[in-house]
């Protein structure tokens, strides 16, 4: 073996601290890479259901959360006033 502890090993002759590191921020973010995209596969998931649930189209619903993406409230206001008039 090329060290002779695991503490040598670990210490890796002064540079453990940065080979170390190095390996902790990777598997950080190898681990963030795959949850994250879950967690909001499962959020979507969720809300989809509930709007089911309502009986809620899920176009209408996209397109009112499109129009408030945008911080538009003029664009909401005229798709809103063009469905209540019919049109």
């Amino acid at each position: 073996m090329y060290f002779e502890s695991f503490q040598t090993a670990l210490a890796m002759d002064g540079h453990g601290v940065f080979v170390w590191t190095a390996y902790a921020i990777t598997l950080a973010v190898l681990v963030l890479l795959v949850t994250v995209p879950r967690r909001r596969e499962q959020r979507v998931r969720r809300q989809l259901a509930a709007r089911f649930k309502r009986n809620e189209p899920v176009s209408g619903a996209l397109n009112r959360a499109a129009a408030g993406a945008h911080n538009s409230p003029a664009a909401g206001a005229t798709r809103e006033s063009s469905d209540a008039s019919g049109t």
